[in-house]
C-alpha cells in the first residue's frame, strides 16, 4: 500500500472535500482519501495509483494541485 499526497488549492469547506473525496475514489486503485480542508491537501491511499489519474481527478472536481508532497 503507498501514499500519495497533494496540496490543492480552492478547498475551502466539507462540501469541497466531498467532492475530491468522491472524484478521486474512481481512480483505479485508490482505497482511500483523506482531504484536510484547513491544509489544503488530500492524501490518496492504495496500490497502483497513476499520478497523472489523481490529478485529473482532483481537477474534474474544480480543485487545482499545486505540489507533490510526501505524505
Amino acid at each position: 500500500m503507498a501514499r500519495i499526497g497533494y496540496l490543492v488549492t480552492g478547498m475551502t469547506c466539507e462540501h469541497c472535500a466531498a467532492s475530491v473525496t468522491e472524484e478521486v475514489s474512481h481512480v483505479p486503485g485508490v482505497t482511500d482519501v483523506h482531504v484536510d480542508v484547513s491544509a489544503g491537501s488530500v492524501a490518496v491511499d492504495g496500490t497502483g495509483m497513476d499520478d497523472a489519474s489523481l490529478r485529473a481527478a482532483i481537477e474534474e472536481a474544480g480543485y487545482q494541485v499545486t505540489a507533490l508532497v510526501l505524505a
